[in-house]
């Protein structure tokens, strides 16, 4: 059955075949204009084979999620997976959330918890919580730092007693400033 954006294989366009290799590496075909962003689509076809089990996988989660193309699935796991690798590889400044499932028995736990926000006040920019059943809380913060003050930052959340489940998930896309730099007055255009 053919999804929306999909050709029928007799109208598929298929690429032209690689260059052979000459020193080792594989040399690519020259991008169209299109791919290379002068025409309407400034994307670059890729080719890939996946296991069939990995594919039916793929195309139930598309049906699930409604999403209309495999690229378009691709594509996000793909920045998700780049976000993490440069966040592993580099030291950078990225944004994102700290998801944290915890129990609520007592209020020294959230107070646990604000305890060790308070010490990262420049990277947690603000928190969202809610009361789940069976005396369980969930938390959101949203932040932005250095990735591996960040990642230091669920390291030391990790560490409170009653914090059940913890994920960090980031980006590479950063918040605007917040405030004006310099001597922190605002500007005659504010």
């Amino acid at each position: 059955m053919l999804q929306r954006g999909d050709l029928p294989a007799s109208r598929v366009i298929k690429p032209p075949p690689l260059a052979p290799k000459s020193t080792g590496r594989t040399k690519l075909r020259k991008p169209s204009a299109v791919e290379e962003g002068q025409g309407t689509a400034p994307f670059t076809r890729l080719s890939i084979s996946l296991p069939p089990e990995l594919v039916v996988q793929l195309e139930a989660m598309m049906a699930e999620r409604g999403l209309p193309s495999r690229s378009q699935v691709i594509t996000e796991l793909i920045r998700h997976e780049l976000a993490d690798f440069v966040a592993r590889q580099e030291n950078p400044v990225i944004a994102g959330t700290i998801t944290l499932i915890y129990r609520t028995e007592s209020g020294r736990v959230r107070h646990a918890l604000a305890r060790t926000q308070s010490a990262y006040l420049k990277e947690v920019i603000s928190s969202q919580h809610v009361f789940l059943e069976d005396d369980q809380s969930l938390e959101v913060l949203l932040v932005q730092g250095p990735a591996a003050r960040l990642r230091q930052l669920c390291d030391d959340l990790r560490r409170i007693r009653s914090v059940q489940q913890i994920k960090l998930v980031t980006t590479t896309a950063l918040l605007p400033p917040l405030h004006a730099h310099g001597n922190g007055l605002p500007s005659e255009s504010d």
